[in-house]
């Protein structure tokens, strides 16, 4: 089992979601206006460990997508 990070965007006026990877790489899409706070506000504001921050136009969480390794062995759902 494979853990990487993932920052989850909810755009609250547009109800739009967004998925990314650092909190640098959502910069690449949206402006801090779009987002409500800025790049070193986020980097602050304790995302880590599952945190969540919620601005006038957004809510991000930090959390983890658990992936299987390449090659491994699928579980059964029975």
């Amino acid at each position: 089992m494979r853990q990487t990070k993932v920052i989850h965007v909810h755009l609250i006026g547009k109800r739009k979601d967004l998925y990314f990877g650092s909190i640098a790489a959502i910069y690449t899409v949206l402006t801090a206006e779009e987002v409500g706070a800025g790049y070193d506000y986020m980097r602050r504001a304790g995302l880590s460990g599952g945190g969540t921050v919620v601005t006038k136009k957004a809510i991000i969480k930090q959390s983890t997508l658990i992936t299987s390794p390449r090659g491994g062995s699928h579980g059964s759902d029975d």
